[in-house]
């Protein structure tokens, strides 16, 4: 067996081991891996890719998604208005909704292009200056008017959190504001950390080094 795919059906493994009670999708973070390096797990049989660079995922996967319309990608990362109708175009899912303007893009485009994503809104649990996501206090009203004034299909809350903190105690956080706002999903937990989120509900894990190994240089 492929070592990527060995990889991938141990951390398979792992998660099963733990009963959770939604489906816990693996989104296989491919970031700085050619496509030749990702194929196997293509191969394989996954569905659902994980990128950070707009640029780097039309490059990467648009030939590849028009040949396999199973495959799932996800922007994961920072995600600049600018960048929103590219972005509409090739993902599926987009998992760093964190303001405004940004959600005036994806809507715009969405319609425009007539396609329907499902999003994520990034909250900032840890109130950390340098990084994206909503603060809480302002989650409810953001979420309100991205449903209701955009039309945004949110099925759930995103969250990185501190790296130098506990992470469960942001996880177990999202998770009861998750379900207080009646949202069926929640995107938490890397490599070092994913197991902690299904302990905690998470329904989408971003793991890129825990399958594919060190990362490369851009």
């Amino acid at each position: 067996m492929n070592t990527i795919v060995d990889s991938f059906e141990k951390i398979k493994s792992k998660i099963s081991s733990l009963k959770p009670i939604k489906p816990v999708n693996i989104i296989a973070v491919s970031k700085t891996f050619a496509l030749d390096y990702i194929n196997p797990l293509i191969s394989h049989g996954h569905l659902h890719f994980g990128e950070n660079k707009v640029q780097e995922a039309i490059a990467k996967w648009s030939g590849l998604k028009k040949e396999n319309q199973n495959l799932k990608l996800h922007m994961i990362g920072k995600l600049q208005s600018n960048k929103a109708k590219d972005a509409v175009k090739l993902f599926d899912y987009i998992h760093s909704v964190d303001n405004q303007k940004l959600a005036d893009a994806l809507s715009k485009h969405q319609l425009n292009l007539n396609k329907k994503l499902n999003y994520f809104i990034q909250v900032n649990l840890g109130n950390e200056i340098q990084k994206s996501g909503i603060p809480v206090g302002e989650l409810e009203a953001f979420y309100n008017y991205c449903k209701n004034e955009k039309n945004l299909k949110i099925i759930g809350l995103m969250i990185i959190p501190p790296l130098e903190d506990n992470a469960e105690k942001y996880f177990k956080t999202l998770a009861e504001l998750n379900k207080s706002m009646a949202l069926a999903h929640t995107s938490m937990g890397m490599s070092a950390d994913y197991l902690e989120a299904v302990k905690h509900g998470s329904t989408f894990v971003r793991i890129g080094s825990s399958i594919f190994g060190s990362r490369s240089k851009p």
